[in-house]
């Protein structure tokens, strides 16, 4: 996840690393990564004009930083539609930040990106009904967009199983995927098993971090979440998707340490499910 490996700016956890993102490329080569997931994101310290994204000139930066260090950058968290309530906020809040969406996955097909992950958590949960079917509208509305970009919408939201199978049913195109977060489920209560039993098939994304259950994000293992379990189910589903690493910031100056720790955790996660699954692949 952009951001990670240098230091964050002020207390904040995620943020778009405006001025020193072109450092991150050479980083996560470093690391052993093979992407960066970006993101779009404002706030009251920078704006689209410090993103790269929003300019042509930008996104030919990106490319080429991305050839000249082997690291694709595949995805793009929309943060900037979480702080805009796509689908939770007045009715003039929804329509600027629909149009903002349907920019964003122009200038996603521009920079070559597959997917954009709409995140539904926090000031933009959609557990309210009425955000829900707001939920619905916006995207089946953003749909023809996403089709001409060849660009999936996937939605990162904290419903439990049946209500994400649910909203799911009312969103039957293919290129509308789950972005299932490790962390956001444990803090919330939510198995793994029961999550992918509901909708398993439509996964198209995973975010892994560890959190508390009813509490903020901790080190990957010291928390609630299942990712022993969670892993065994992505094998036995045969999931050949992406894994974004999203997981607690280590001390500050020791970003390339902590994510190429988390990296190998990961890896290591993979190898103990594959060899559940299939004894004799590692025999």
């Amino acid at each position: 996840m952009q951001g990670r490996l240098i230091p964050p700016s002020g207390e904040r956890i995620q943020s778009f690393p405006a001025g020193r993102w072109a450092e991150e490329f050479p980083l996560a080569a470093r690391a052993g990564l093979d992407a960066i997931e970006w993101i779009d994101d404002i706030d009251d310290e920078f704006d689209d004009a410090d993103n790269p994204l929003w300019s042509d000139a930008g996104v030919e930066q990106i490319r080429a930083l991305a050839e000249a260090h082997g690291i694709a950058v595949r995805s793009i968290c929309a943060d900037s539609l979480m702080r805009a309530r796509l689908a939770a906020g007045p009715a003039r809040e929804r329509a600027v930040a629909s149009e903002r969406l349907h920019r964003l996955l122009q200038r996603a097909h521009l920079l070559g990106v597959s997917r954009v992950v709409l995140p539904f958590v926090d000031s933009s949960s959609i557990l309210d009904a009425d955000a829900r079917a707001a939920a619905v509208r916006v995207i089946a509305a953003a749909e023809p967009t996403a089709r001409a970009a060849g660009v999936e919408l996937h939605l990162e939201a904290d419903l439990g199983p049946a209500a994400f199978a649910a909203l799911l049913d009312e969103l039957p195109d293919d290129l509308v995927r789950v972005n299932y977060d490790s962390g956001n489920s444990a803090s919330l209560g939510y198995r793994p098993a029961d999550e992918l039993a509901a909708y398993g098939p439509r996964l198209g994304s995973v975010h892994v971090k560890d959190r508390v259950l009813g509490g903020t994000t901790v080190p990957l293992g010291t928390g609630d979440a299942k990712l022993d379990e969670l892993f065994g189910l992505l094998v036995a589903l045969d999931y050949t998707g992406p894994v974004v690493l999203q997981a607690a910031r280590g001390p500050s100056g020791d970003e390339l340490a902590t994510v190429t720790a988390q990296r190998e955790t990961v890896d290591a996660l993979w190898e103990k499910a594959r060899s559940a699954h299939n004894p004799r692949s590692s025999a």
